[in-house]
């Protein structure tokens, strides 16, 4: 299973990343960034059958690809944000990281908006 693999990264970087720390502290974020990085790398095959998949039901039910698109789009912003977040609080930034977490959830939301306005108007479609 991969889990094992990015969780053996995981591990691996924890533990190379807090013997840099103590010998070179200004090179712990570069540890933890490349750790993961690795792991961010080894999960594209997974995102890829996501994509694929949520492409498959797009296809079958006929939906607009313009839903499909602001779902991705979500995705990357959610990922991205934790991302960035958790390295803004490795490297001791705790307030910088609320400040990007705060960004990605307004931005979700905006992006979600169309999402939401389409529903809506399905629900008041099927209403008498």
């Amino acid at each position: 299973m991969e889990i094992f693999k990015i969780v053996g990264v995981a591990i691996l970087t924890c533990v190379a990343g807090a013997v840099i720390k103590q010998v070179r502290q200004e090179f712990f974020v570069v540890v933890v960034l490349a750790g993961s990085l690795i792991i961010l790398f080894m999960v594209v095959d997974k995102l890829q059958e996501l994509f694929n998949f949520v492409s498959q039901i797009f296809n079958k039910t006929g939906l607009d690809y313009g839903f499909f698109a602001n779902l991705l789009k979500i995705l990357g912003v959610g990922i991205l944000t934790e991302f960035a977040s958790g390295l803004c609080v490795d490297s001791g930034n705790t307030a910088v990281a609320n400040k990007v977490i705060i960004a990605g959830k307004v931005i979700i939301a905006s992006l979600s908006l169309p999402i939401i306005w389409n529903l809506l108007e399905v629900v008041i479609s099927i209403l008498p």
